[in-house]
């Protein structure tokens, strides 16, 4: 089915439904803007959504992202569009011709999130919101505050011929005939904040990850932390479900390393550090060490890094991980070389946590169709081709810079709509 939609002159289209897109929409349709909003997940949040916490407060994202929904939800200036992908952008600034296409839910919109539809599904799959921490039945909420707040169906893990949720479901939601969707916009400037993914940490051998369960990464200890998370935030080792009293924490998992990511993500050092207080709170009587290149806490976050330093339980030593090994005792063996004294640091831990960087995440179709730098960040000409990238699609950065680069995002894309206005 295909679907033409024409906006209104000064239409702006915001690819990606996390932080740094949620806050180009709502600042340009809070200006007057008609914004149309495609996010390629069943659920707006992005990564920010599957945090324990983030900074500079060290509170929970649901604070924020509620009220960030609901601004988006009673704002009518805002079309929300989910499981959607742009697939091409052709056209110049304030007359541009967007394809998308949107993948079927299976559930309709008169879903009321009541969940007895879980109860009857047979079929698990590997549960993304947790990195594969845990399953979900084949129908299944994208995560608490999911907006829209309506279940999805993962028709890959479906029994074939099976439909023991469709009978259970009291609204009549399930649509398990529901067929893909083609639509055609046509908008004046278009805002790619299509965010990050955590580096392929299978690719760091020596490292351990895939070999070790008790190996794990600085994305999916956010999610053992998190009260929703698989462990209902409980923080232990997959392989037997225990309290670590030894956890490790590798900085520059890949990053600075010209056979992985040649460059610093800037905020990996502070999330280690905000972990490490993690397992301080909970458990009080753990021993944490952070293994580091630099230890890279720029502005108002250097007493953030004092206050932690401070904790005897706490150690920070200089030092370049080599391997991470079986110590053949239940525990894990980290081989270092202790950077500052030039020796080898051999040391047994109960659980590794691996600080992979930020890479850019992919563009689907329209990878390859927009400029990017050495490091591969979106680096468009927004004044030529009408399309301005912002938040982590553009650099790497914590939440609040890429909000505030999201408002200026915003601002650059009502400007290009304005300037064809005057112009065309």
């Amino acid at each position: 089915m295909t679907e033409q939609s024409a906006g209104p002159r000064g239409t702006i289209l915001v690819v990606g439904g996390g932080i740094s897109g949620l806050t180009a929409a709502i600042e340009a349709a809070e200006a007057g803007s008609e914004v149309f909003l495609v996010e390629k997940s069943a659920t707006l949040g992005g990564r920010v959504a599957r945090m324990y916490r983030y900074f500079p407060k060290l509170c929970p994202p649901f604070c924020g992202l509620e009220i960030t929904l609901k601004r988006v939800r009673t704002n009518p200036q805002i079309r929300v569009l989910t499981l959607a992908e742009v697939t091409s952008i052709q056209g110049e600034p304030g007359d541009l011709e967007v394809q998308i296409q949107i993948a079927p839910r299976y559930v309709n919109d008169r879903c009321t999130a009541c969940g007895d539809c879980v109860a009857a599904c047979p079929a698990e799959r590997s549960d993304e919101l947790n990195y594969g921490l845990g399953s979900t039945k084949a129908i299944y909420l994208p995560m608490k505050l999911s907006y829209p707040p309506r279940y999805v169906i993962d028709r890959a893990a479906c029994p074939s011929g099976c439909e023991k949720c469709v009978p259970v479901c009291a609204p009549k939601a399930i649509e398990l005939d529901m067929k893909p969707q083609n639509l055609t916009l046509r908008v004046g400037s278009v805002v790619v904040a299509t965010g990050w993914q955590p580096y392929d940490a299978s690719k760091l051998a020596e490292l351990g990850f895939g070999e070790h369960k008790d190996v794990i990464t600085n994305v999916m200890m956010e999610r053992l932390a998190a009260p929703d998370g698989p462990t209902q935030g409980r923080i232990t080792r997959p392989s037997d479900g225990k309290p670590p009293a030894h956890v490790t924490f590798v900085q520059c998992a890949g990053s600075r390393d010209e056979k992985h990511l040649p460059y610093c993500s800037a905020v990996c050092c502070l999330a280690s550090l905000k972990q490490a207080t993690y397992v301080r709170e909970q458990l009080p009587d753990a021993q944490v060490r952070m293994l580091y290149i630099d230890v890279r806490t720029p502005g108002r976050y250097e007493d953030f890094y004092t206050r932690v330093d401070a904790d005897p339980n706490i150690v920070l030593s200089r030092g370049k991980v080599a391997r991470v090994t079986d110590a053949g005792n239940g525990k894990l063996l980290v081989r270092a070389e202790d950077t500052l004294a030039g020796t080898p640091l051999e040391l047994e831990t109960d659980l590794v946590v691996l600080a992979t960087g930020m890479q850019r995440a992919g563009l689907g179709a329209l990878e390859g169709t927009i400029e990017t730098d050495g490091a591969g960040f979106l680096t468009p000409d927004y004044r030529r081709s009408g399309i301005r990238a912002t938040g982590c699609a553009r650099r790497p950065g914590d939440v609040m810079s890429s909000a505030e680069d999201a408002t200026g995002a915003a601002l650059h894309a009502m400007q290009a709509c304005q300037r064809r206005q005057v112009h065309g």
